[in-house]
């Protein structure tokens, strides 16, 4: 059946008909001249005139008209069901199934679609029709572009009163999304006019949020499950945990009770890898990690005090600024803290004293980011005070390799995730450094200056194509980096595995040194120790030694008498004994 709708006007309505022909010209008016005009002008001689020899040119000026356009989304559910059919029920929709694959219209189907299938995937498999068959040329090119960025687009906080970007996450499906988190951790800097809001951003509209967020508090970091993408999970201001459903709108679902929260700002949360895709755990400056759960979130499944005499009291803990978790090591985990130790921790261990295995201390300040080389998860990168450096977990005492100290303060850092070789720092100045320490060890291989202001976080996609810094003031910039530093060179993996083990083994050497000169340090200290205790007790009992000294005298002198009577004896019997042989011989 056609839908036909007809659209009526009047004539009257249209306006005069245009009639248009072709005709010869007409004189309708002519205006002939007046001699009585001539006297109310008076003759100018001479007359000056200005003449420029350059073309006349004219300036004006045009505001395109901007529109704002919003994207609307929708979820499709599984249908098709008989009415009589809940698709809820699993035992309902087994026994459909059944019956269903009992039909013989149904088997037939199968059976004549099952042989095209069979032939589609014979021809999937006789060429690979995504295979580059160029691969090196293309490595070789790349490497000869020169290192640079670009900025793609700016996303600025929509609120009047700027707040600092704290946290990017990117979305898991696509990297189409931004999630950025606002807050102000200056401290009692928040007025009661500040926005709690925090945004999701559609990178290629920068004119609008495509979503609100609406806490309770503001948030400090968020982050998006890498299983399921419709929910995040954030740290708030005031210690409590927040987790959204895109799909529920801008409130939160479920919030943790504030006696079972952290007691200071959540600096960090990460995901863990689960069957159920439900489990994450935080950090906080209260000294405390905290495991959750988003179907309870009333109260922690687990929790660890960072105490490091290991004794479990908060008063003594450190506080935790960043986290790292390893999805191929999957009871291990480290904790970056303020007062700039690593804590590397188990949490499979049987007791919370256990759990702690060993720190790192090398830097100067809080250690704002923390993560292990995705390539090479035994080497981590941590970014605090002027330097970034790069550990080996073998190593304790120092790091393996360090950047030089800036002038400017560092605020995050990460590393490439397609090149093992590549990591990036932002600083206090609003710069951006790019580091490629197959390249280059002293200097940035790339320096970019983003904003004016400091910039506060920074987050790479997976593809390592495009980065996302946040500022102070709100401002969440988004960059495309060059292909050179965004694809894996020729033998890189190889190259950085030989340096990384070239300088944990020049680290081990010297701190094997280094210990042999403590030994010794410390044994020569003994010894001088020793012999002042000696030359101490010599002086007090003076006494002593003399009496000492007369007591092995007066040995010495009855030994030396007893062995003269004895020589003399042997000399009188010797005698005698030559006296009577001399007697028998007559």
């Amino acid at each position: 059946m056609e839908i036909v709708y007809v659209y009526t006007k009047k004539r009257s309505e249209f306006g005069r008909q245009c009639n248009f022909s072709d005709r010869p010209a007409e004189l309708h008016v002519d205006i002939l001249p007046d001699p009585s005009l001539a006297a109310n002008f008076i003759d100018k001689d001479p007359c000056d005139v200005s003449i420029q020899c350059t073309q006349e040119m004219s300036e004006h000026e045009v505001n395109t008209e901007s529109f704002e356009y919003e994207t609307c989304g929708i979820n499709h559910v599984e249908g098709g069901w008989p009415k009589d059919v809940n698709p809820q029920e699993m035992e309902q929709t087994i026994r459909y199934r059944k019956k269903v694959e009992k039909d013989e219209n149904y088997v037939n189907t199968i059976m004549q679609l099952g042989s095209h299938m069979e032939h589609c995937i014979r021809q999937n498999n006789a060429i690979d029709i995504y295979q580059e068959y160029f691969e090196e040329e293309e490595v070789a090119e790349e490497m000869d572009e020169q290192p640079s960025a670009k900025t793609i687009n700016v996303f600025r906080d929509p609120n009047e009163i700027k707040r600092t970007a704290t946290s990017l996450s990117w979305h898991p499906d696509g990297n189409r999304k931004l999630a950025v988190a606002y807050s102000s951790l200056v401290f009692q800097k928040a007025t009661k006019d500040m926005s709690y809001d925090s945004y999701i951003w559609d990178i290629e509209n920068p004119n609008k949020p495509e979503m609100t967020l609406k806490p309770v508090s503001p948030l400090v970091c968020l982050e998006y499950n890498p299983k399921d993408s419709h929910i995040l999970v954030a740290g708030s201001y005031n210690g409590q945990i927040t987790y959204w459903d895109t799909r529920k709108g801008s409130q939160p679902v479920e919030t943790s009770t504030i006696e079972h929260s952290h007691r200071d700002p959540v600096y960090k949360v990460i995901w863990l890898q689960s069957k159920t895709g439900t489990d994450f755990f935080s950090a906080s400056t209260d000294g405390q990690v905290l495991w959750w759960d988003i179907r309870k979130m009333s109260e922690p499944t687990e929790r660890l005090v960072l105490d490091p005499s290991k004794k479990g009291s908060l008063d003594n803990a450190l506080g935790a600024i960043s986290l790292e978790f390893e999805t191929t090591m999957p009871t291990k985990f480290m904790v970056g803290t303020e007062q700039g130790l690593v804590v590397s921790c188990n949490r499979k261990a049987k007791t919370p004293a256990e759990k702690i295995v060993c720190t790192y201390s090398g830097h100067h300040g809080p250690i704002y980011a923390l993560q292990r080389n995705p390539f090479f998860p035994k080497n981590f990168l941590t970014v605090a005070d002027w330097t970034a450096r790069i550990w080996s977990e073998d190593i304790r005492e120092s790091s393996i390799m360090w950047t030089k100290y800036h002038m400017a303060y560092l605020s995050d850092g990460c590393w490439s995730p397609v090149r093992p070789s590549v990591f990036f720092t932002v600083k206090m100045d609003g710069t951006l450094d790019v580091w490629d320490f197959l390249f280059k060890q002293n200097d940035p291989t790339l320096s970019l200056k983003v904003c004016d202001e400091a910039l506060s976080s920074m987050r790479v996609q997976d593809n390592g194509r495009f980065l996302g810094c946040g500022s102070q003031l709100g401002t969440a910039t988004l960059l495309e980096i060059s292909s050179g530093l965004c694809t894996l060179q020729k033998n890189e993996k190889a190259l950085a595995t030989a340096m990384f083990e070239r300088e944990t083994k020049r680290e081990k050497i010297l701190e094997a040194r280094h210990r042999e000169m403590r030994l010794k340090e410390r044994s020569r200290s003994e010894q001088s120790k020793e012999d002042e205790t000696k030359e101490g007790e010599g002086e007090e009992s003076v006494e002593e030694l003399v009496a000492h000294a007369e007591r092995e005298f007066f040995e010495i002198v009855e030994a030396e008498m007893k062995k003269w009577v004895k020589d003399e004896k042997q000399k009188q019997d010797l005698e005698k004994e030559k006296g009577v042989c001399e007697e028998k011989e007559p």
